[in-house]
């Protein structure tokens, strides 16, 4: 796990704990708060998710090309 999945992570359960508790004090700006946060949370996990697949599809690469490199 990189930084950008823990982090997206935390700010979507955040999100998540914000947009209830604006639900049980019937607060539509609080609910409407942390639906944004749930939305920026998922984004940034999401980001994080697209860099640990490119990082990973980069080693593999490298790991091919020094097959190639020593005939295996």
């Amino acid at each position: 796990m990189n930084t950008n999945q823990v982090k997206g992570a935390v700010k979507d359960a955040a999100g998540k704990v914000q947009r209830k508790t604006g639900e049980l004090i019937d607060s539509d700006e609080q609910q409407v708060k942390g639906a944004a946060k749930q939305v920026e949370g998922k984004t940034q996990k999401a980001v994080g998710n697209a860099q640990e697949a490119a990082e990973d599809a980069r080693d593999e690469a490298k790991s091919e090309a020094k097959n190639v490199r020593t005939g295996r």
